[in-house]
């Protein structure tokens, strides 16, 4: 692990989550966390959404305002990846003594609880839960005093020879305030794709407008190889 989050282009930080969930998915690493900053912006989408009908014709136009598409692996709706934003993705394989049932929110709360704690460190209300008016809505967002800091997915394949499944779940924290344009990117790709939802630019708050100097990525680090360190071992 680094003392800074890779600096990676936004396809190259695609490719390396999936690296990091495929090695584990062989069994050359039993977890892993990676956190990585784009250089280049990018309106990253699930693979479902290619088949909506103008899609080609949203590609084309988001690509000119400066924000191509790119898709992903892991489900939800549109999410813009720049310089501003930050991602966290842990992999592990499952443990057997938590059986299936649960394990979806068992792999959300390891990602989002330790957020929580580190923003309550800092002075922040911190919470899980939806945000009207944000992007990439979803049950567990990690708000930040009452607005959505962070959004999350998963992806869970078959590893270990087929054994256990393994998941990489992922959070996409705003550091620094872009919210205007960023919503402005997903806004027209909806819209170009006649998608009823809208986003609004005071439904999301950036981490630098709460805490500048805040050691995040220390902290973060820490956090999370701790909840790596105390997975069951089944």
């Amino acid at each position: 692990m680094t003392d800074q989050p890779l600096a990676l282009s936004v396809e190259q930080g695609l490719h390396a989550e999936q690296e990091l969930l495929a090695a584990v998915c062989r069994g050359e690493r039993e977890s892993g966390v990676l956190f990585w900053r784009p250089t280049d912006h990018a309106l990253v989408m699930p693979r479902r959404m290619s088949r909506l009908g103008n899609f080609e014709v949203a590609c084309a136009e988001l690509a000119i305002a400066g924000w191509p598409v790119l898709l992903r692996e892991t489900g939800g709706e549109p999410v813009p990846q720049s310089h501003s934003t930050v991602n966290v993705a842990l992999v592990y394989a499952a443990p057997r003594s938590e059986g299936d049932h649960g394990r979806i929110e068992n792999a959300y709360e390891r990602l989002c609880l330790p957020l929580c704690d580190v923003l309550r460190e800092w002075g922040g209300v911190a919470s899980v839960g939806e945000i009207d008016g944000a992007f990439c809505d979803g049950r567990y967002n990690v708000n930040l005093n009452g607005r959505k800091l962070v959004g999350t997915a998963q992806r869970w394949r078959q590893g270990l020879g087929g054994k256990r499944p393994v998941v990489l779940v992922h959070g996409a924290l705003l550091l620094d305030n872009e919210r205007e344009s960023m919503v402005a990117a997903v806004n027209r790709f909806n819209e170009c794709c006649e998608l009823e939802q809208r986003c609004r630019a005071d439904a999301h708050i950036a981490l630098h407008e709460v805490a500048p100097v805040a050691p995040w990525f220390e902290r973060l680090s820490q956090a999370y190889a701790k909840v790596l360190a105390e997975l069951p071992k089944d």
